[in-house]
């Protein structure tokens, strides 16, 4: 089952654009309060996705610490996230503070948030036995 549901992410993870989220909604969306709305959208179903990829890591960990008799996988997982939503966080706000409190700041975070939570969704699966 777990193999299966990493099988569809990574087919729908193949099948998108990739482009730049604000780029991706102004596809479809004309104004800027329908891009936000899209890139928040965005944001929902990458985190989502995040969520069930680290949770499956986060059973592999629990496994291989089983397996090994030493509990080291499963913090060292937890501290590496936690270390990667700060950096994420921070990254992202400097983005943001480069629109100089124009009317796109929101977005620019937001899409910021996105392409780094897809490259660290990407690394979670790359670490799934």
């Amino acid at each position: 089952m777990k193999a299966l549901l990493i099988s569809a992410l990574a087919a729908l993870a193949a099948g998108m654009a990739w482009a730049d989220p604000s780029t991706e909604c102004a596809v479809d969306h004309g104004s800027q309060v329908e891009i936000a709305d899209c890139v928040a959208a965005i944001e929902a179903r990458v985190d989502a996705s995040m969520a069930i990829m680290l949770g499956f890591a986060a059973d592999a960990a629990k496994e291989l610490d089983g397996m090994t008799g030493r509990v080291v996988a499963g913090p060292a997982l937890e501290a590496a996230q936690a270390a990667w939503i700060g950096y994420r966080d921070a990254h992202c706000e400097h983005v943001g503070a480069t629109y100089g409190g124009g009317s796109g700041t929101g977005i620019a975070i937001r899409s910021c948030r996105i392409e780094l939570g897809r490259a660290r969704e990407a690394e979670l699966r790359s670490l799934l036995p």
